[in-house]
């Protein structure tokens, strides 16, 4: 490791994974209530369990992206964090912040606009935390060198926060409401959250590649640009059946089909730079994660993703398990293979050991993104069959979810993988290291078993 405050990357690491293993238990609740409908009715109701998961889900990946950032940040810009007590107090607050509007959903103590029902003073201490965030980073940007990657990553973060302002903004009119409500949620997960994956993939590629860093922020800037083309307007396939005009239907049709562009072009990218350079680097487990993670995303995000974002075709699908089966493939092979790609990566510096427990992450790789896959499918599914049933046949909702309860089970199945793989990368990261870099020793580097 070649900076010392790339150390405070750590801390985040850790929180953020408590975090991903309390959203994996909530959404193995969640998905035991779908199969058995009375399960823990008396005790914690469903609508409880979802909101749980999902916001674990946000806030977890924004502290990944936080830790990813503070790692990278030093060695882009050649010089220490700015401030690394500041950095400390911010992940204090914000994972108070997290914690204490978890605690009061529990409580039914939320305000009930899906993903941003914290409270208003939550949001308030996110916001402080985030600007806190913001601040450390610009601040070690500006003092040191610019990189395509770390102003790409830093342009993201910056407006991922002005979008976050819009949670703020909470009007009475339903249709206004989810106007600017997709504001926060669309461009975040399908615009600026993109230029982060970006960047952070960028950087891996740079590290095992060997490839010339000019040759990757090309392609960076490509792929930027696809991603900001695309999805800003592709948030209007959310507007078809809200009171918004109806000339969202052909147009927002047309950008969210190429928003599938975006995604392609990341596993071009992936696989062109591997192909090109050298792939002897020791950290075999951090390179699968890296390219798995364009690869499940392009499927996730691109194809599941257009399959049903056509206007003609969404008026059926909207709102039916075809839409969770989009979400969980995407959220998972866009955001969360890429925080653990990252942490794969940083771990065996930060703990100043080689790459260890490598066999054990790659079996944590492949047993919980087959669960992914396999959950993926029986949600795709059961969302044909229930909109068929439903949408179609004009069956009553809860008649079709009896029909449905086959898929619920091999869904609840699937997601004990996820659980299980979740549970074999977390010993990999934190578990005894093997072996210890030799005293003096610097970061391992591509090609060599060390620098």
């Amino acid at each position: 490791m070649k900076y010392e405050t790339q150390k405070v990357a750590l801390p985040f690491f850790m929180v953020a994974m408590a975090l991903f293993t309390l959203q994996v238990v909530f959404g193995l609740l969640a998905a035991t209530v779908y199969a058995f409908p009375s399960f823990m009715t008396d005790v914690m109701p469903f609508h409880i369990m979802r909101v749980s998961h999902t916001n674990l889900l946000i806030v977890w990946l924004l502290i990944g992206f936080m830790g990813c950032t503070y790692y990278l940040m030093p060695e882009e810009a050649e010089r220490e964090i700015h401030s690394p007590n500041l950095a400390y107090l911010q992940l204090a607050i914000f994972a108070f912040a997290g914690a204490a509007a978890l605690v009061g959903y529990q409580f039914g103590i939320h305000e009930g606009r899906e993903f941003l029902e914290q409270p208003f003073w939550v949001k308030v201490l996110i916001t402080i935390s985030f600007l806190m965030f913001l601040f450390n980073t610009s601040m070690t940007l500006h003092r040191g060198r610019k990189t395509a990657i770390n102003l790409v990553l830093m342009l993201g973060l910056w407006l991922a926060a002005v979008f976050w302002l819009f949670a703020f903004y909470n009007p009475t009119n339903l249709a206004v409401d989810k106007l600017y409500w997709w504001w926060v949620v669309h461009l975040w997960v399908e615009g600026v959250w993109e230029l982060i994956m970006a960047s952070l993939l960028g950087y891996l590629l740079i590290k095992m590649t060997g490839v010339d860093r000019e040759v990757i922020e090309k392609w960076l800037y490509i792929i930027v640009g696809l991603a900001l083309f695309s999805g800003l307007l592709g948030t209007g396939h959310h507007y078809y059946w809200i009171g918004a005009p109806s000339y969202w239907q052909p147009l927002s049709s047309v950008f969210s089909t190429l928003e599938v562009a975006p995604f392609f072009a990341m596993v071009v990218f992936a696989f062109t730079m591997f192909w090109k350079g050298s792939r002897n680097h020791p950290n075999k487990a951090a390179m699968l994660w890296a390219l798995g993670c364009p690869t499940i995303a392009f499927f996730g995000a691109g194809v599941w993703g257009f399959m049903h974002t056509l206007s003609f075709v969404n008026y059926y699908t909207h709102g039916t398990q075809v839409t969770a089966a989009h979400g969980h493939l995407a959220f998972y092979g866009a955001y969360v293979m890429l925080i653990l790609g990252v942490i794969t990566y940083a771990m065996p510096q930060i703990r100043r050991v080689q790459p260890y427990n490598q066999v054990l992450n790659m079996w944590g790789f492949w047993v919980m993104t087959s669960g992914m896959c396999f959950m993926t499918f029986t949600l795709t599914f059961a969302g044909v069959v229930q909109t068929h049933l439903q949408r179609v046949l004009g069956m009553n909702y809860m008649e079709v979810q009896l029909q449905l309860e086959l898929f619920y089970i091999m869904r609840l199945g699937s997601g004990i993988a996820v659980a299980v793989g979740a549970g074999m990368l977390l010993y990999a990261f934190f578990g005894p290291a093997r072996e210890q870099v030799p005293a003096g020793g610097t970061q391992i580097t591509a090609g060599t078993g060390s620098a």
